[in-house]
């Protein structure tokens, strides 16, 4: 449970930051080179690359080298254990305000 909790404390830190969750959404239309990923953004590239390496710690993207050129792609599955997550609090909370909502009617339809 440890473990599983902290990679999912990791996946949301890395989407927590604009720039990432930037890359993120063009790697959703496919794999791109380091270069093709930094280009949008104005900042050297060492630290733009440092966004790429919270990326891929967490499992979020994962790269392969050929040749000079460095090529990152998205693992769904890791956003997958984040959208599980949400739609574990929206149930719980779904659940929790439908209690509720019972609760104030019963006090509605005692005072009728």
């Amino acid at each position: 449970m440890v473990k599983k909790t902290a990679a999912i404390d990791n996946i949301f830190r890395a989407l927590a930051d604009p720039t990432r969750r930037q890359v993120l959404e063009r790697l959703g239309r496919g794999p791109a080179s380091v270069s093709e990923l930094a280009e949008p953004f104005s900042m050297a590239l060492p630290s733009f690359v440092q966004h790429l390496a919270v990326l891929e710690e967490c499992a979020l993207v994962r790269s392969k080298k050929q040749g000079r050129v460095r090529t990152f792609e998205l693992v769904p599955q890791t956003l997958q254990t984040a959208e599980d997550w949400l739609g574990r609090q929206r149930q719980l909370w779904q659940r929790r305000l439908d209690q509720l909502d019972d609760y104030l009617q019963s006090l509605k339809d005692k005072q009728s």
